[in-house]
């Protein structure tokens, strides 16, 4: 375990240099402070309990969750993006949990979570499908799903995103590869998006609220 003042954090394996350790040691924050608009107009709708957060950078939304009153774990590849996300909390006088760890080798614990958030977590579709067939498996029945994602339709765009469509979702693939959700809000849309210097300006997404209904 490691911790710092105001918040615990795990490390699973070491970190590499990559891309997001590249970019997260930029000066600043690469997506800005605030959370995710899309994610705090519908918070509210989490059950109360642990929540995880994949693909958590630099802890802006982490941060959001645990400052309404939630448990959260920040998961994360990069470890200058996770020391920021500690710091961060400790800034905000609030508490979070990292783990340090690549998605294609993070095996989410079944039934163990109220509340699973993916924000802007692209990653290949040989990652993507198990991790979203993890997501299901791991929340607990009632659990909640929060996610928002760049579309196809975004590539091209100077806007942010990943450059190819294959990282991006689309509302049918994200239906067949949570299957087993109940979905209770599912869009594709443009809408402006302006967090800090990466994601600015219109955007196509996609936005998905989905749950895990009593067994």
């Amino acid at each position: 375990m490691r911790f710092g003042r105001g918040v615990a954090g795990t490390r699973i394996e070491s970190a590499m240099e990559s891309k997001w350790d590249k970019r997260f040691a930029e000066p600043g924050f690469a997506y800005g402070l605030e959370p995710n608009d899309f994610l705090a107009g519908v918070a509210h709708r989490l059950p109360s309990g642990p929540i995880l957060s994949l693909a958590e950078g630099e802890g802006r939304n982490a941060v959001f969750l645990a400052g309404i009153g939630y448990d959260v774990t920040a998961v994360d590849q990069s470890d200058i993006g996770l020391t920021k996300a500690r710091q961060l909390a400790t800034d905000r006088g609030v508490q979070i949990r990292t783990l340090l760890s690549d998605l294609g080798e993070y095996a989410i614990e079944p039934n163990a979570w109220a509340g699973i958030v993916s924000i802007f977590c692209h990653v290949p579709p040989e990652i993507r499908r198990p991790l979203h067939a993890g997501v299901v498996r791991g929340l607990r029945p009632g659990g909640v799903l929060i996610l928002e994602a760049y579309s196809p339709r975004q590539c091209g765009r100077e806007t942010g995103g990943p450059p190819v469509p294959e990282l991006a979702m689309s509302l049918e693939g994200l239906q067949e590869e949570l299957h087993g959700l109940t979905f209770l809000h599912a869009r594709e849309l443009d809408r402006e998006i302006h967090e800090g210097a990466y994601h600015t300006g219109l955007g196509s997404v996609v936005q998905i609220v989905a749950r895990r209904d009593t067994d």
